[in-house]
């Protein structure tokens, strides 16, 4: 892969500059602490929530087990970003190779999507569980959980596979610089020696089809269980109906929402500064939040994790 400051002239360099946040040394080293307390909290957390699910037999259900499959996506989610951008943060360059930096693009984006998918069978799990109590057991089988678990993780690492194949191939010219803390597509394709209309169009495409598609299913999945909901005559059961289904549907809201702004449109529309913040609040906030919240609102999680911890 090559980059050059003029499309006649290229020559092989070690990689791109992420410029991350700049500011002062002591500020950089304080950045470094607080996202570095994130990241462990981030860390024990989701792995808090997935030791709970395998030692207490009582969460061996389809829900609990899903959500011990989207606690270990979570970690790998953030993990995809943070740990190189905490090396950033203390060096004084800020490269990052080429390899180290497609690997990056397509971990984080293919994760991304396979949380995206993973809220949708989750919410199809509620719908289910709501909707259709007394099929329940026979819908929803182990075997069948254990498929969508599958069907997640491939369809979620194949989705942006093509095109980043496609993006790495290509030739950068002039700066190197990304102002961001990773390797985003909107960054990348402005280095490009050639403007790729047709890439941008592909991966502007393909980025919000899938988000739009399964916000819309998660959302007509929960308009059914609230309708559902609304006509149990018991008010504790209303309770926890509303509780079980109101952690997942918050968790969905905060990342889909996140990735909507980001992606829904054009990138070049977002300036520098807001691209950062909104990637920074899905990237890193919401696998720290997603725990806590699914841990406060569901008392059987909230039992499991107290006999655990």
């Amino acid at each position: 892969m090559k980059i050059s400051n003029t499309p006649n002239n290229s020559s092989i360099i070690n990689g791109f500059i992420l410029l991350g946040f700049p500011c002062s040394r002591e500020g950089q080293i304080l950045l470094f602490v607080l996202f570095s307390a994130v990241y462990l909290l981030t860390l024990m957390a989701n792995g808090s929530i997935i030791c709970a699910v395998c030692w207490d037999q009582r969460l061996h259900t389809p829900m609990y087990i899903l959500l011990a499959n989207f606690s270990f996506l979570e970690i790998w989610y953030v993990t995809s970003t943070v740990p190189n951008m905490l090396a950033n943060f203390l060096s004084d360059n800020k490269v990052i190779s080429f390899s180290g930096c497609f690997l990056q693009f397509y971990f984080f984006f293919s994760l991304g999507s396979t949380e995206s998918f993973f809220l949708a069978i989750m919410a199809l799990d509620r719908y289910l569980a709501i909707c259709r109590p007394l099929h329940y057991p026979t819908l929803m089988t182990g075997c069948l959980c254990t498929n969508l678990v599958i069907s997640c993780w491939v369809l979620g690492f194949l989705w942006f596979l093509i095109p980043i194949i496609i993006i790495s191939q290509m030739s950068f010219c002039g700066s190197r610089i990304i102002d961001h803390f990773l390797c985003d597509p909107g960054p990348l394709l402005a280095l490009t020696c050639k403007k790729a209309p047709m890439i941008k169009l592909v991966f502007s495409t393909l980025s919000p089809v899938p988000l739009i598609i399964l916000f819309l299913f998660i959302m007509g999945s929960y308009a059914l269980v609230i309708k559902a909901v609304l006509k149990v005559p018991s008010a504790a059961g209303r309770r926890k109906a509303f509780s079980t289904c109101g952690s997942h549907l918050a968790v969905v809201l905060l990342f889909s929402g996140s990735l909507l702004v980001m992606y829904g449109g054009p990138t070049s529309e977002h300036g520098a500064g807001i691209q950062k913040i909104v990637t920074l609040f899905y990237s890193v906030v919401t696998p720290l939040l997603n725990p806590l919240i699914y841990s406060f609102r569901n008392k059987d999680m909230k039992k499991a994790l107290q006999k655990f911890l």
